[in-house]
């Protein structure tokens, strides 16, 4: 197996071999310079060689294969000739309008997703209609070929993208069926955000030996147009530190994410009730209601978006302006794959991440991974939100003064403030007031600053109890004297006046059994 090192090089499309047709429409798209994915997957591909890329959402992988496979394929001839698998319906549907947008200028050539919830009689029309192209999920793509709707006499390329998801979700017996079902000698490429073991099984048991790896390095990952942000905070008040977040930033479209389906769901029932417009996506949805909420989150309807990573994986939405890690994440890539979802197209976004106790050395490794920096922030304070939601309120009405006619509105408070004998400051502040809404969910500051302040005590005193308990000998809790074992006393223990010498031996510093040096605590 080949690897590709990857190198700071900016290539034009212009520069890579593509037809004039591809040329056209990426230059109608809006593309310019090739990502480092497509800079080294896209000859590779056109060559014909089997590939496996380590890549990131958000890298550009689509236009890395799927530039390559509109090339390569006949639309003269009606067969499908390349098979592309896909996780999740969301992915197959975002997928196949991608490469439609490459393929626009090929006449005949048709790419067609095929995915679950969807009436499969009319996938079937579809398919007899011939499709050059096919992107669907494992389930889908297997129930076709069994009903033979899916022939894969002429497939040339297959492609498993975000390869990793797949098998989490428990499509590897389903791909390895695929896989060995193609009867012709055809070109493999596989994409995955990480490499573990089932990957490789399936690339080494799969691919030609001299496969091409190409591995996108970390650093490239980050996203610099997203400020991130980590905030101690004790477990229990997670929906409070959400909430003081959401009203000071006020961001107009947010994620927030979940290590669990079942903390997703708690966390939207208890902004849900606070009053805010939260909904929920994970595997447990059927597709008609995942595709209810990826509506509402779409169209403004639902300014709250809580999910789970698998879940997450076929949203692609534009302006989402701040995402919040309810739960730091287990993988560390996952964390890359979650902030990737704000700062898009050259907007700025931001990320927040909650920790609880020892999660803080998660936080240093995602840092060190990621090769970025994480800040460490204090909850905004009540007076900040309080501020805030001023701040809001009155550019909102400044901008209807300066606007609007309000000839009519005046009249009615000047009569309302005769008959009650207000001022009109008493009324622009009531209105503020209600616009600003209850504090009835507000909790105290202190509940924030006390836990920082104890939960380092706390710390402190277990390090302290576990050096003691380390050392030889041990300490007397209340007199603060230390004493020894009891032993034996010898005539030569004792002093001349009969006292018992202080002098004891050292605490053994030496090399254990293993080789590792010790010393005397905990590394």
């Amino acid at each position: 197996m080949g690897e590709i090192q990857n190198e700071e090089i900016d290539i034009k499309y212009e520069e890579a071999g593509l037809d004039e047709r591809i040329l056209r429409a990426v230059s109608e798209i809006g593309y310019e310079v090739m990502t480092p994915i497509q800079r080294e997957a896209i000859p590779v591909m056109l060559d014909g060689c089997d590939l496996i890329g380590q890549a990131q959402t958000g890298t550009g992988k689509t236009a890395a294969f799927g530039i390559p496979i509109v090339q390569s394929t006949d639309a003269e001839d009606e067969s499908t000739q390349a098979l592309i698998l896909c996780p999740t319906r969301e992915l197959a549907i975002q997928a196949a309008e991608e490469i439609r947008k490459y393929a626009k200028y090929y006449s005949g050539l048709r790419v067609l997703p095929i995915y679950g919830g969807q009436d499969i009689t009319k996938q079937i029309r579809s398919l007899r209609g011939n499709a050059q192209i096919v992107v669907g999920t494992p389930g889908r793509v297997m129930d076709h070929i069994r009903r033979h709707t899916i022939r894969l006499d002429s497939v040339s390329t297959i492609v498993l993208d975000e390869a990793d998801e797949m098998l989490d979700m428990g499509f590897r017996e389903d791909i390895e069926t695929i896989l060995k079902d193609i009867p012709r000698e055809h070109q493999t490429a596989l994409f995955s955000a990480t490499m573990p073991k089932p990957i490789l099984q399936i690339t080494k048991e799969y691919q030609k030996s001299d496969a091409v790896f190409v591995k996108i390095p970390a650093k490239e990952l980050t996203i610099p147009l997203v400020k991130q942000y980590f905030y101690e905070i004790p477990k229990g008040m997670k929906v409070d530190a959400v909430s003081r977040l959401l009203d000071y930033y006020n961001p107009k479209r947010s994620l927030i994410f979940t290590n669990t389906k079942r903390m997703a769901d708690e966390l939207s029932d208890a902004l849900i009730g606070r009053g805010y417009f939260a909904d929920t996506l994970h595997g447990d949805l059927s597709q008609q209601q995942r595709d209810h909420v990826m509506s509402g989150f779409r169209n403004g309807g639902t300014e709250i978006l809580i999910a789970t990573d698998v879940a997450a994986r076929g949203i692609d939405v534009d302006d989402v302006e701040a995402v919040i890690n309810y739960d730091v994440p287990e993988d560390i890539e996952y964390y890359v794959h979650r902030i990737g979802r704000t700062g898009r197209a050259g907007r700025k976004g931001r990320a927040f991440t909650l920790v609880v106790g020892r999660e803080i050395y998660k936080i240093r490794d995602i840092e060190r991974f990621c090769h970025t920096r994480i800040e460490s922030r204090h909850i905004p304070s009540s007076k900040d939100v309080k501020a805030s939601k001023a701040e809001s309120v009155l550019d909102t009405v400044t901008d209807i003064a300066e606007h609007e006619d309000l000839s009519d509105m005046i009249s009615l408070i000047e009569s309302r403030m005769f008959d009650r004998e207000l001022t009109s400051l008493d009324i622009a502040a009531a209105f503020l007031k209600k616009a600003m809404g209850s504090d009835e969910n507000e909790v105290s500051d202190a509940d924030f600053i006390t836990y920082r302040t104890e939960d380092r005590k706390s710390r402190k005193r277990a390090y302290t109890e576990r050096d003691r308990r380390r050392r030889p000998g041990s300490h007397d809790g209340d007199s603060g004297k230390r004493s020894f074992n009891k032993k034996k006393i010898r005539s030569k223990d004792l002093n001349a006046d009969g006292t018992v010498k202080t002098e004891r031996k050292k605490p053994r510093f030496g090399f254990g059994r293993k080789g590792k040096q010790s010393f005397g605590r905990d590394r």
